[in-house]
């Protein structure tokens, strides 16, 4: 689902642009030229400017952007200025783990909006898992999740289940009204046009690293 025409590669720079002025804000300057965040991001300082020229005017030709207002600005953009709730659908080890670290460290980001991205529920099916805490939330039935999205307001969902449920598990919870997605299990889902699932293959990246070897 986009809400502009901006491409999305377009968007992942910007994401980025974003990450690396919050993990060194405070060993940089006041400003920061396109070519010093061109090199950082491993793009041209002629690309910088254009993503960032598509958003308007943030820099001062011939001295850069400024740090914070840049960070301000991306922060904007991105709309991570005001917290939304998501959940983890599929509470494995890969499931556990994201539910631990993203409860300590919202977003894994820091700074200004860093608490962007709140886990507000947890999900499974297995009667073992069901009514455990982890990270601090209690693990809920799978069956409850529409009535849980609607108190909670979550807006993203995190699929961490096996490939052969995951189609399944996607269509049950697009049903719920959410329609942003991250899916973790190595194959590639079908939504609805109004759905966006972005895929997280740690599998295929291992794969194109295994090139290199």
């Amino acid at each position: 689902m986009r809400t502009t025409k901006t491409p999305d590669v377009v968007i992942r720079r910007l994401a980025t642009y974003l990450r690396l002025l919050e993990e060194r804000e405070y060993y940089l300057g006041q400003y920061i030229s396109s070519s010093e965040l061109g090199e950082l991001a491993g793009v041209t300082p002629a690309q910088v400017r254009k993503d960032l020229d598509m958003f308007g005017e943030f820099g001062k030709q011939g001295v850069g952007y400024p740090v914070r207002h840049l960070k301000r600005q991306l922060i904007h953009i991105l709309k991570v200025d005001k917290p939304s709730n998501i959940t983890i659908v599929g509470v494995g080890e890969l499931g556990s783990a994201f539910a631990r670290y993203l409860t300590r460290n919202p977003s894994g980001r820091r700074g200004e909006g860093a608490d962007a991205f709140r886990v507000a529920a947890l999900f499974d099916v297995d009667p073992i898992k069901v009514g455990q805490c982890v990270g601090g939330l209690r693990v809920d039935h799978l069956d409850d999740l529409e009535a849980r999205v609607k108190e909670m307001d979550i807006k993203i969902a995190l699929l961490t289940v096996p490939a052969p449920v995951a189609q399944e598990v996607l269509d049950r919870v697009v049903k719920t009204g959410i329609k942003l997605f991250v899916n973790f299990a190595p194959v590639r889902l079908k939504a609805p046009d109004d759905v966006r699932v972005n895929h997280a293959d740690v599998s295929l990246e291992l794969h194109q690293l295994g090139y290199y070897l």
